[in-house]
C-alpha cells in the first residue's frame, strides 16, 4: 500500500506536526496553523511564521460544519472531517490558493460516520473519533473510532472500533493511540492500536484520571519534547471563562508511573486558566515545541477564537498573545 504523506514512519494528528523546523540560511520555514469550525465549515489558515505579524486566509468548502483538520506539506494535501457529509474530504494543491478560493473535493471518503470529531494520522492510516452514542443509551457511554486507509486519491474504511467511553480528542504516539475520555477528567491509551484490523469492541490498555481537570476535550503529544497538553472545558454550559489547559513535561514517564485507574497528580502538571486566558470551551490544541507555543481552538468565548500562549511554564491566569476571532472554532493543526 502506498505511503501516505511524508513516510510510513511519520506519525501526525490533527493537532500538531512533530517535525523540527528546518533552517535555511538562518530563516525558519513557513509555520502555518490550519483550523476548522462548526459555523460555516470553511478552513482558515494562519501563517504564524512571524508571531508578531500573523496573517490568514480562508478557503471555502461545501461543508457547513467541520471538525478534525490535517495538512501534509510534502504532498500539499489538506484534509478535514466534514460534519455535513459525515465523511473525510481531501483537497490537493491548496498552498498557492488565495483567501476566498473555493475548494473542490479531490479525495472523497465514504460517508460512514454519525458525529466526526478529531482526526489522527499515522502513515497511510487516518483515524477519526466519533462521539455519537453507539447504543442509544446515555447511561452506557461509548463511541467509535473509524480507521481509514489512503491510497492515492482513494480513502477506504478499513474497520470500526467501538469504545466503552465517549470520545473527542485523539493523537498518536508511534503506534499507540491516546484518547480523551469525554465527559470525565480521564485519559486513555490503546497500545499498538492499528494492529486491530477488524470491526470490534476494544477496551483501552490503560485509563488514568488527570487531577485538576473537570472535563478534558482536546489533546496533543509532541514526541520530540515528550510534552502532552490537555484542554479542560470544565462546565460545558459555561463557554466563557472556566476552561484551561494542562502542560505536562516528561509525560511518558509520568503516565507510565500511574497505575491503571490511578491519578496523575496536579503537582506534576502546569495549569493555565482564568478570565484573562479567554478559555471557556477549549476544544482542541496544537503545540510548537521549538517556540514553546500552545495554540487553542476556543469554541465558546466570544463566539469562538484562535488563541496562542507562550511564557506559560509557571501556569496561572495569563493572557494569550494571539487572539483571533473564529466563530465556533473546532480544530487546529500545526504544519511546518
Amino acid at each position: 500500500m502506498l505511503s501516505l504523506f511524508v513516510s510510513a514512519a511519520l506519525v501526525s494528528c490533527s493537532d500538531d506536526d512533530n517535525d523540527a523546523i528546518v533552517i535555511n540560511d538562518g530563516e525558519p520555514t513557513s509555520v502555518k496553523l490550519y483550523t476548522s469550525n462548526n459555523a460555516d465549515g470553511n478552513i482558515t489558515v494562519y501563517d504564524v511564521t512571524d508571531q508578531s505579524a500573523v496573517t490568514s486566509k480562508t478557503l471555502i468548502t461545501t461543508s457547513i460544519a467541520a471538525d478534525g483538520v490535517y495538512y501534509d506539506a510534502t504532498n500539499d494535501f489538506l484534509l478535514q472531517a466534514s460534519r455535513t457529509d459525515l465523511g473525510l474530504e481531501g483537497y490537493n494543491n491548496t498552498s498557492s490558493l488565495v483567501s476566498g478560493a473555493t475548494l473542490t473535493v479531490d479525495v472523497d471518503g465514504t460517508n460512514d460516520m454519525q458525529s466526526p470529531r478529531e482526526v489522527a494520522v499515522n502513515g497511510n492510516f487516518i483515524v477519526v473519533a466519533d462521539n455519537a452514542d453507539v447504543d442509544g443509551d446515555p447511561l452506557t457511554p461509548d463511541g467509535r473510532l473509524y480507521v481509514y486507509t489512503k491510497d492515492g486519491n482513494t480513502i477506504t474504511l478499513r474497520n470500526t472500533i467501538t469504545t466503552s467511553f465517549k470520545l473527542w480528542g485523539i493523537t498518536f504516539d508511534n503506534n499507540n493511540l491516546y484518547a480523551v475520555v469525554d465527559a470525565t477528567n480521564e485519559l486513555a491509551v490503546f497500545s499498538d492500536f492499528l494492529s486491530n484490523t477488524t470491526d470490534m469492541t476494544l477496551a483501552a490498555t490503560k485509563r488514568i484520571a488527570v487531577e485538576g481537570i473537570v472535563r478534558t476535550h482536546g489533546l496533543t503529544f509532541d514526541a520530540s519534547s515528550d510534552v502532552m497538553i490537555l484542554t479542560d472545558i470544565a462546565d460545558a454550559a459555561n463557554g466563557q471563562d472556566d476552561g484551561g489547559f494542562h502542560y505536562i513535561q516528561n509525560f511518558t514517564s509520568k503516565f507510565n508511573g500511574v497505575a491503571n485507574g490511578g491519578t496523575l497528580e496536579v503537582s506534576q502538571q502546569v495549569r493555565v486558566s482564568g478570565a484573562s486566558t479567554l478559555l471557556g470551551n477549549p476544544v482542541d490544541v496544537a503545540y510548537d515545541a521549538s517556540t514553546q507555543t500552545v495554540y487553542i481552538a476556543e469554541a465558546g468565548n466570544g463566539g469562538g477564537r484562535i488563541l496562542a500562549f507562550n511564557n506559560f511554564e509557571a501556569g496561572g491566569n495569563i493572557a494569550p498573545f494571539i487572539n483571533n476571532s473564529l466563530a465556533a472554532a473546532s480544530a487546529v493543526y500545526l504544519s511546518k
